[in-house]
């Protein structure tokens, strides 16, 4: 396979929302939505909200399945970063809706609110860039809260590989909050209007 060919699941899955099949679109929604909706809902702090913009990235898939450009990541990537840029603009919608005479201290607030949501966006894109081993350590420890024992049990690994996998994945995932934000950004992110 050329190095920058697209996964297989990739690229059935792109060619099959292509020809339009429904089921490629609920098997990518049932694939990424909990991914789309907490994305959303850790950005905009709003479930309603997040649900808008779950249904709104899907239907920009539906509509737009050519827009998935493989040589930029993965579909989960293309996907999260379909979340991101729906989200900022609802946080900048939401942050423009007092008309003519908005402050600096409500602008101020609203580019924080940015700030960390598209920190928040850099590391779930690390994570969902990073080696499947790494992130099957992380999301064991951090989403059901196994201790690093447990997740060498669930994982099959020895003790000393799963503190690898842990502190590697830790590491990755550090650097989200810690590379500048008018520096350089994952591919795609810093192109969301």
């Amino acid at each position: 396979m050329a190095k920058n060919a697209p996964p297989r699941w990739d690229r059935n899955m792109q060619q099959r929302l292509t020809r339009g099949e429904a089921a490629a679109l609920g098997e990518l929604y049932d694939r990424f939505a909990s991914l789309v909706h907490s994305q959303a809902q850790r950005m905009l702090d709003d479930d309603t909200a997040a649900d808008l913009v779950t249904r709104e990235v899907f239907g920009y898939v539906w509509e737009n399945p050519d827009a998935y450009d493989p040589r930029q990541g993965s579909m989960r990537a293309w996907v999260a970063r379909l979340a991101h840029r729906h989200s900022v603009r609802r946080l900048r919608e939401a942050g423009t809706g007092g008309g003519n005479g908005e402050d600096t201290a409500d602008f101020d607030a609203l580019e924080e609110r940015v700030h960390r949501a598209t920190s928040a966006a850099r590391a779930d894109y690390i994570v969902a860039s990073m080696p499947a081993p790494l992130r099957a350590a992380l999301e064991l420890a951090y989403v059901q809260r196994r201790d690093y024992r447990q997740a060498a049990a669930d994982l099959g690994v020895t003790e000393d590989e799963a503190r690898r996998r842990l502190r590697l994945g830790l590491q990755l995932l550090s650097s989200a909050h810690t590379r500048p934000l008018d520096g350089v950004s994952p591919p795609g992110y810093g192109h969301s209007r």
